[in-house]
């Protein structure tokens, strides 16, 4: 099976150029979109412009939110304190996939599923895939996950085990982060 790159169309004359359509070196979560380049002898090309943000005069002295906060006063980052603590219990208890070789790691859990492989790495939240495979081979030790998402592409990585037995232990761990966050429509 093929995979398919884009249409073929150019963009217009005067719209922005975004995608993997018009950029081939485009992967979502990894790369910016191309920038439109500039169109010879426009006004913006002759000068750069530096722009320096002023200081604001009624701005001297500290802002009120910086006071410390009395007895009777509650202070703002105690609930963010709080809330970040009963996150961290969540997640404790929140099924999680990790497996990792010397040069190629994939993460799933709560956020989503994070590929990295030696210096690139891309992060998929759960409403950006549409399916994750998984394949063992019948001889040797790599493993291969695979992300699908709904545009039609897919971000394979491969995963070198210690041992075939492994294979299903991983298996079984993808499964239940798959099952808990991860909701076919």
């Amino acid at each position: 099976m093929e995979q398919r790159i884009g249409s073929s169309s150019k963009p217009l004359e005067g719209e922005p150029v975004k995608g993997a359509g018009f950029d081939p070196a485009f992967i979502p979560g990894i790369t910016a979109p191309a920038a439109v380049p500039a169109q010879a002898g426009s006004e913006d090309e002759a000068e750069p412009q530096d722009t320096v943000a002023e200081p604001d005069p009624t701005a001297a002295g500290e802002p009120e939110s910086a006071a410390p906060a009395g007895p009777d006063q509650p202070s703002d980052e105690a609930p963010a304190d709080e809330a970040e603590k009963a996150d961290d219990e969540d997640a404790a208890d929140d099924p999680v996939f990790e497996a990792a070789d010397r040069r190629a790691r994939i993460v799933a859990d709560r956020k989503g599923v994070r590929l990295r492989l030696d210096e690139e790495s891309c992060e998929f939240r759960w409403d950006e895939i549409a399916a994750v495979e998984t394949e063992s081979p019948r001889f040797g030790k790599r493993f291969t996950i695979t992300v699908h998402t709904p545009d039609r592409r897919w971000y394979p990585i491969e995963i070198e085990a210690a041992a075939r037995a492994r294979f299903q232990e991983w298996d079984e761990q993808l499964d239940a982060v798959l099952d808990a966050y991860f909701e076919e429509a």
